[in-house]
């Protein structure tokens, strides 16, 4: 799981015109990785022969720039992701873990700090590191419980490295862990999904993610799919699977607080929130996207390039300024991604306005569709609308009046 961003526009404007809090959330971007999967289209590279000392110091020098252009207040989340930071050494860990707590030191007191790992690449000494540098959840991209598929998929773990990185995590103290899985995969079927869930949920984790396939440019997966080499579950099969999940994940006891994602109570992920809340965070490293003070930016991807870039500044690659139209839009299609919807008091908060001042027509639209349901709060998805989410979020990309 990495940063969800919502689509790139290129709309700007001179100043922010609506409310926006300052960031409490953090993003740090670790670009390394043991090996490419076939899937992935993530600003990742394979970490042997990588400068990664001069990369994790480039990255304190755009913490520390960043810190002082926009000085932190509070941070409630912090995620770090990539890559696989768990490719990091328990030196290197200290290191970048040092950098982020001098720099980031601002917290709440529950600050949750999540920490994406790779099964196989957490030994006892460097969970030890991640749990001194303050790490306090981690997030396994397990994928699958099928050997055969993980391989296919072009995973290097196994199953047992599954259950010994769970098993060493524990021990180690972390009390907050998730998994995320994969539907409609080559040759996947519901009958090998649901074994795949059977042993997640044996596990008794605080948290899974379920996110289906996408078929990305510049990947293995994308060369196949246009070759017709790629064995693909049909739409109906893949819905089968999402519905599966879903009821599995409810009858295990678990919240679906998201379209994608399923948490025991109080454990839903906190960072992630900050995404779907459409909240201002801080972006840091190479290819990472922030929002701050109603600009969003992306900084430059190449690792030697990021380094060089930050010798001299802050390594942005481009800056968009967020409309106060773009920011009304984001806000109803990466909120009603939660099942809990969108309130009209945090709509009003940011721009001044009831929802329906903005959004009359598509809410009436989404309602007589039955696509959404209506409280005095604000608006969530139905049963039918979680199903096609992408139809409901498309719908708020209408012309409005600024």
């Amino acid at each position: 799981m990495t940063q969800k961003q919502p689509s790139e526009r290129k709309h700007t404007v001179t100043q922010p015109e609506y409310n926006q809090a300052p960031p409490r959330a953090v993003y740090i971007h670790i670009p390394f990785c043991t090996n490419k999967c076939h899937y992935c289209d993530f600003n990742s590279y394979v970490v042997q022969g990588q400068p990664v000392m001069d990369y994790l110091r480039a990255l304190e020098r755009e913490m520390e720039l960043t810190a002082e252009r926009t000085p932190a207040e509070r941070i409630e989340s912090i995620f770090i992701g990539g890559g696989t930071p768990t490719v990091l050494t328990p030196e290197q860990m200290r290191f970048f873990l040092g950098t982020v707590n001098k720099h980031f030191g601002e917290r709440s007191s529950d600050c949750e700090i999540t920490m994406e790992a790779n099964p196989g690449t957490t030994d006892a000494e460097k969970l030890m590191a991640m749990r001194e540098g303050g790490v306090n959840r981690i997030s396994f991209g397990v994928q699958s419980f099928d050997n055969k598929l993980l391989s296919d998929i072009g995973r290097i773990h196994t199953t047992d490295d599954v259950y010994r990185s769970i098993d060493n995590a524990r021990k180690a103290g972390f009390d907050n862990l998730s998994i995320d899985l994969m539907l409609g995969l080559p040759n996947q079927t519901v009958a090998t999904l649901n074994a795949t869930i059977d042993e997640a949920l044996r596990l008794g984790l605080e948290h899974y993610s379920a996110y289906s396939l996408k078929i990305e440019e510049n990947t293995l997966f994308h060369t196949l799919y246009h070759k017709n080499k790629l064995p693909l579950p049909d739409e109906d099969e893949e819905l089968d699977m999402y519905l599966t999940v879903m009821r599995r994940m409810r009858e295990a006891g678990y919240d679906q607080y998201e379209i994608s994602n399923f948490a025991k109570p109080g454990r839903a992920s906190r960072h992630n929130q900050a995404y779907w809340r459409n909240l201002s965070y801080y972006g840091l490293g190479a290819g990472a996207h922030g929002y701050i003070d109603g600009t969003r930016h992306v900084n430059i991807k190449g690792v030697q390039a990021y380094i060089d870039a930050c010798k001299t500044g802050l390594p942005v690659k481009e800056t968009n300024e967020v409309s106060r139209r773009e920011a009304m839009e984001d806000f109803m299609m990466v909120g009603l991604r939660l099942l809990s919807g969108v309130s009209n008091a945090d709509f009003r908060s940011q721009f001044g306005i009831r929802m329906e001042e903005a959004f009359g027509e598509q809410l009436d639209r989404l309602l007589a569709q039955n696509m959404l349901l209506a409280d005095e709060n604000g608006y969530r998805l139905s049963e039918q609308g979680i199903l096609f989410g992408n139809d409901v979020f498309g719908a708020f990309l209408a012309d409005l009046e600024n």
